[in-house]
């Protein structure tokens, strides 16, 4: 089983899904503190950590930016303390994931939303629960990172 550790990470919390590619299912997802995304990657299995990376567009950024980045830094140097390689991370442009599912730079995250509902179906209700049950938010990002990893590694 490969199993992906994918983040979408921010300033203060970070969404993350575990992804069963072999399965295609969702093991665990949610939205923590990055202190606790820490935790996590120190105590779940996975295979490979991917992480959504910041690209510049030329336009100025906040302090907000500047952090995130700070914890992508963070989540990337302990992967590789724990695991003691860089192997394991992967670092995913929001261009590249446009591009994967719909072939447009000027996909929007309901864009990529909508095809991994295509592709996996519907969320579903608390009494029928569909593969993606419960994913909402930054979450939507953070699966799609690693269903873009595992679509691109099995190419």
């Amino acid at each position: 089983m490969v199993r992906i550790l994918a983040i979408d990470p921010g300033s203060e919390e970070s969404a993350y899904v575990i992804w069963d590619t072999i399965a295609q299912k969702l093991e665990q997802k949610g939205k923590l503190s990055n202190e606790q995304i820490l935790e996590l990657i120190s105590i779940v299995y996975y295979n490979k950590v991917v992480i959504e990376m910041i690209a510049c567009y030329g336009m100025p950024v906040g302090q907000e930016v500047f952090l995130t980045v700070e914890w992508i830094g963070r989540f990337e140097q302990l992967v590789i303390d724990i695991n003691k390689s860089n192997d394991l991370i992967i670092k995913v442009f929001r261009k590249e994931v446009k591009l994967h599912f719909c072939n447009s730079m000027k996909a929007k995250d309901a864009n990529i939303r909508q095809a991994l509902i295509d592709r996996f179906g519907k969320p579903g209700t608390k009494k029928s629960q569909g593969k993606l049950y419960g994913v909402s938010a930054d979450i939507w990002s953070a699966l799609a990172l690693a269903v873009y990893y595992a679509d691109m590694k099995m190419l």
